[in-house]
């Protein structure tokens, strides 16, 4: 399977974690984004924005892990948009159904993933997505 992993800067350690256990079992992340620094400069901004939407094109997966900033939201409509199955990752269910929740959390092929990021990998290691098998 081919993933990308979606979310902000303050959640990397959580992101890189998640990365490591899914390419521990054979997976492949598309772009690591953990490995780049904040850039400021409209060349820098384009660059790095033209490899993360390659990643999402490439991707059998998108996996966002809440909360995360609007560069992530975009890659979630790029994924819904092109019906990329996503899974959306959460400590609680507040950005589910609460008043964290997004409209776009709910359409296309959206699994939660609720608890700690152990059972994230899980959730995600278990599911029977075609995502899984390619």
């Amino acid at each position: 399977m081919n993933f990308y992993t979606a979310s902000s800067f303050r959640n990397i350690e959580i992101v890189q974690f998640i990365n490591d256990q899914l390419i521990k079992q054979g997976h492949h992340l598309t772009y690591d984004w953990t490995q780049s620094e904040r850039v400021d400069t409209p060349s820098a901004l384009q660059r790095i924005g033209q490899l993360e939407l390659d990643a999402v094109r490439a991707s059998d997966c998108l996996i966002l892990v809440l909360p995360a900033g609007k560069g992530s939201h975009v890659e979630l409509g790029i994924a819904i948009a092109t019906q990329i199955p996503v899974f959306l990752c959460m400590l609680d269910p507040t950005s589910w159904a609460g008043l964290e929740a997004s409209t776009f959390y709910h359409i296309g092929d959206i699994t939660p993933c609720i608890g700690a990021p152990e059972d994230w990998v899980q959730t995600i290691l278990n599911s029977k997505k075609t995502c899984l098998s390619k």
